[in-house]
């Protein structure tokens, strides 16, 4: 059941293969992405907030890019979901879909963490 669980939130292999197998690489990515994410999270919600839809469109795809590297299914779904809700300038699903990218994000950031630090669970 853990490694289920552990493949819903972070595929390494998927990882892996985004950087030609380049394990170094990966480790570096997974250290950008944990300095980088707090402030794209930010960004999605204060879009979320101020009902900008452009700015959610831009800051959502942003994100989803950067868990998409990573296989993050659930975490680059949230933030695809959002950011067709920027896209198509209807926010009235915003909150709940903001809330659903901050949880993903909580459950992917222990295992960034250890990517980082070339650990396992």
């Amino acid at each position: 059941m853990e490694v289920e669980k552990q493949l819903a939130i972070l595929d390494r292999s998927i990882a892996l293969s985004r950087v030609g197998g380049d394990a170094e690489l990966l480790q570096e990515m997974a250290q950008l992405f944990l300095e980088e994410f707090p402030t794209q999270l930010e960004a999605v919600r204060a879009a979320v907030h101020a009902r900008d839809s452009k700015a959610l469109e831009r800051s959502a795809h942003s994100l989803k890019g950067s868990v998409g590297n990573f296989g993050a299914a659930a975490a680059h779904q949230a933030a695809l979901t959002l950011e067709m809700l920027g896209r198509k300038g209807d926010l009235s699903e915003a909150d709940i879909a903001y809330l659903r990218l901050e949880v993903a994000l909580d459950q992917l950031a222990p295992e960034m963490h250890d990517l980082a630090h070339n650990e396992s669970r």
